[in-house]
Parts: structure tokens; C-alpha cells; sequence
């Protein structure tokens, strides 16, 4: 049994993949759907990702990259009956449904907060690190991540001393898990036990007046639930809450759409949650007179103009040495008049959100990703730290050569039309080849396995 440390929180950012499309596959995500079938410029999305990843380093925030996924999966295809050669495979997809052919592609697992939810082991009965990846069971596209992503924790998160991957939970409707965006952690500091907020869309197997009506649930309770018991936590170590259904049926698909907290301080929409009371009463029992509470009215800020401009998928960290913590937002929020107010608001109040900073994200924006979702959080004592797969976190060189990399093998245009290109597949091969031995991960795709 370890005993408490000192502990840090690094945010794992996903790489964004060579095949960074919009296909509009999301339904429910507004903005993947208002953008689907523009064209796309990987380069510059996967460059504007790495800069954010500068951006937080800078601020002194421990930072570490997630590969993007290999794509196209020409195994899903041959998994759904199509057959013949990697050309044939595209060309028959493409022949019974474009969207098939867009999902194979997909560059979704770029958004690592939807990876796996990380209980920090301060929280859990053995002391471990416990992950589990999201089945995001919910949408084809997504739900092909999960294989990859238990693999790939594994790889990064080896040490058995430290830390326990747990296979995704069952892939069944009623155990929608989409992960850490519907996840967070509250405590006075990192390493220190405090509460898990989990939170849901759809509460019961059956019916329920409160489920989400327009747009798909993506959470369950007994998903979330299921976690909980698989990380072993206590019941004063976690609460649940529900989502409430305007929210969801305005585009707020993930909780973290409309909620951010980062140890005692939560901001959030007054229309988030059927009731914020487990909320308020986890703040007061755990942090006392220490919470900061910032609750957004919808007469400061709409449920649409939070959807629009991506303010709560904002992420808030804290800045080491300090006491103060820092708010990273799209660049969108810098038009809206509304979020400005609020900043000035933030600003002349006595929370730790002390600075603000912008970053460009706006070829992630648009299929739906802000800053938040871009990343996912884990809180890590300095063994565990030392335990995991070091070649993941990012320093000043990695970031140079990775920038290289992007600039040498990523296109600048991808239409929809250029998914049919078979000789696309084999310049993904060779980038990604690279990628694993810059990151020296090993031979983690299929088709570095194939004799």
C-alpha cells in the first residue's frame, strides 16, 4: 500500500491524426454537423494542437501526447463484410454508405478526454492508479477506438505496482461510457483524497421523462456507476449527478460542454444538472470554506452561446508555485460579448482564476473539440510519474521534432473525395511508423504487426 504524495496533474493531449476530416458523424455535436463535408487541413490542426501543448508547458502544467489512432481501419471493414484489396475495401464502403468510408477514417481519438476516465490512487481502496477506457459504444466511430485505447494505456501505464487498466466496460446501449469528459476530480490538492464527480445523461434502463429527447444520451448511470466500483471508491469518494436534458438537447453532448473544475474551484451553467446539490454539498464536505463556486446564470450566458463558443470546454489549471490557476479558451470566445463580461466578472472577484489565455483550436472547434477535449487529466504522484512510459512527455525537443514530422507528412487539403485514395493509407504507414519510434512506443499498430 502506498502511502500519500505529492502529486501532479498532466494533461495527456491527443496528437491529431493525418486523417482529420469532417464527416458530421456526431449526431448531437453541433458543430460536427453544421461543418460536415467542408474541407479540412490536418497540418494545421495537428500544428495548432501542438502549439496549445506549448502553451501549457510554458505555464510550467506537466504535459504529455497521445498517438493518433491508425487510420483507416481497414480491419472495421473487413469486420462488416467487405472484402478485397485496401482500394476495393474503400470503394465498396464508399458504394454503401459515404459516412462508412468518413468513419473509418475518423481522427476522433485526437479528443483524449473521451480515452478513459483515472481514478488518482489517493481515491482508490488499493492505492493504484485505476483506468478504464470508454467503450463510446454510442457512435461507430468512436466506438472503434476502445480496442486501441486499452492497448495503448497498457503500453503507457505498465507498471502493476502503480497503476490497473481495466478492459472497457461491457459495449451495450444501456453501458454508454464516453469517459473523463464526464468525469472530475475535486480536492484541495492534487494527491490529497477528495470526491469524483460522475455524471450522466440517462438514468435508468427504461424510460425516464428526464432523458435527453433530441439528441442520443451518451452517458448511463449504471455506466458510471460501474466505474465506481471497478476503481474502488468509497461512497464519500464520489457523486453522481444527472445532466440536465435542455442542456443536452441544446448541444451539450459531454458535461464537460457546460462544467470545468479543477481542485476546489468548479465553474459551471446554472442549466447544467437536474440538481447541483450533490455538487455543492461534496464542495462544502470536502473543501469547507476553501470552495469557489462559480455558477453562470443563462442570463449571463445562453445554453447556445455556451455551445457556440466552447466557453466551459475551456481548461483550468494550476499554475505551479502559485496559488492562482489559469483558464485556456478557444479563441471563438474572444467575439463573444458575453463571455467577456464573465471574465471580468472571474477577474474582480476572489476566485484563484487568475489568468486567462486564448488559444487556436479552430480546426478541432469546428467538428466539435475545444481545449478541454483535446486532453486528458491524470493526477500522478512523483512514482507513478517515473513509472510510466517516459517517451510520451513532452519537453521542448519532442515538441520540435514532433512539429518537424507534422510539417513532412501531413496534407494541407483533405476533401472527402481524397478518402478514396488507396495510396493515402500507405503515407499514414510511414508517418505513423516514425511517430512510434519518436515516441518509442514499439511496434503499437496493426500494421507494423503484419509479417
Amino acid at each position: 500500500m502506498k502511502s500519500t504524495q505529492k502529486a501532479v496533474e498532466y494533461n495527456f493531449d491527443g496528437l491529431v491524426g493525418p486523417t482529420h476530416n469532417y464527416a458530421g458523424l456526431a449526431f448531437g455535436n453541433i458543430a460536427s454537423i453544421t461543418n460536415s463535408g467542408i474541407v479540412s487541413n490536418p497540418k494545421q490542426a495537428a500544428l495548432q494542437g501542438l502549439e496549445k501543448m506549448r502553451l501549457l508547458m510554458r505555464l510550467g502544467i506537466p504535459q504529455a501526447v497521445i498517438p493518433p489512432q491508425e487510420r483507416p481501419n481497414f480491419n472495421l471493414l473487413r469486420q462488416l463484410g467487405f472484402s478485397g484489396d485496401n482500394a476495393q475495401l474503400l470503394q465498396k464502403a464508399y458504394n454503401y454508405q459515404p459516412a462508412l468510408l468518413a468513419a473509418c477514417y475518423s481522427a476522433a481519438s485526437m479528443w483524449t478526454a473521451n480515452m478513459a476516465t483515472v481514478s488518482p490512487s489517493c481515491n482508490t481502496d488499493d492505492k493504484l492508479v485505476h483506468i478504464t477506457p470508454a467503450n463510446l459504444v454510442t457512435n461507430l466511430h468512436r466506438a472503434q477506438e476502445a480496442e486501441f485505447n486499452y492497448t495503448l494505456l497498457n503500453k503507457i501505464f505498465a507498471d502493476k505496482q502503480h497503476f490497473k487498466v481495466h478492459q472497457p466496460l461491457l459495449a451495450y446501449g444501456d453501458v454508454r461510457d464516453e469517459g473523463a469528459a464526464n468525469h472530475s476530480v475535486i480536492c484541495s490538492d492534487y494527491g490529497i483524497p477528495g470526491c469524483e464527480v460522475y455524471v450522466f445523461d440517462k438514468r435508468g434502463l427504461q424510460y425516464d421523462p428526464a432523458d435527453p429527447d433530441k439528441f442520443p444520451a451518451r452517458q448511463t448511470q449504471l455506466a458510471s456507476s460501474a466505474l465506481v466500483r471497478q476503481h474502488g471508491l468509497q461512497e464519500i469518494n464520489h457523486i453522481y449527478l444527472q445532466q440536465n436534458r435542455l442542456a443536452v438537447d441544446s448541444g451539450v453532448f459531454h458535461n464537460d460542454v457546460i462544467f470545468v473544475g479543477n481542485k476546489n474551484v468548479v465553474l459551471y451553467h446554472e442549466q447544467a444538472f437536474i440538481n447541483d446539490k450533490p455538487l455543492l454539498t461534496a464542495l462544502h464536505h470536502h473543501l469547507g470554506d476553501a470552495a469557489h463556486i462559480i455558477k453562470i446564470s443563462a442570463k449571463q450566458l445562453s445554453l447556445s452561446e455556451a455551445v457556440a463558443t466552447y466557453f466551459f470546454n475551456s481548461q483550468l489549471v494550476s499554475i505551479p508555485n502559485s496559488e492562482t490557476m489559469a483558464l485556456i479558451l478557444p479563441k471563438e470566445c474572444q467575439n463573444s460579448a458575453a463571455v467577456q463580461n464573465i471574465l471580468d466578472m472571474l477577474n474582480s472577484t476572489a476566485t484563484p482564476i487568475k489568468h486567462v489565455q486564448f488559444v487556436e483550436c479552430r480546426e478541432s472547434m469546428r467538428n466539435g473539440g475545444g481545449p478541454a477535449c483535446l486532453r486528458l487529466r491524470v493526477i500522478l504522484t512523483e512514482a507513478e510519474q517515473r513509472a510510466m512510459h517516459v517517451g510520451i512527455i513532452m519537453n521542448e525537443s519532442l515538441l520540435q521534432q514532433l512539429i518537424t514530422w507534422v510539417n513532412k507528412h501531413y496534407r494541407d487539403v483533405l476533401a472527402p473525395t481524397d478518402l478514396l485514395d488507396p495510396l493515402f493509407s500507405e503515407e499514414i504507414y510511414v508517418a505513423l511508423d516514425e511517430l512510434t519510434k519518436l515516441l518509442k512506443l514499439g511496434s503499437i499498430y496493426p500494421f507494423q504487426q503484419v509479417k
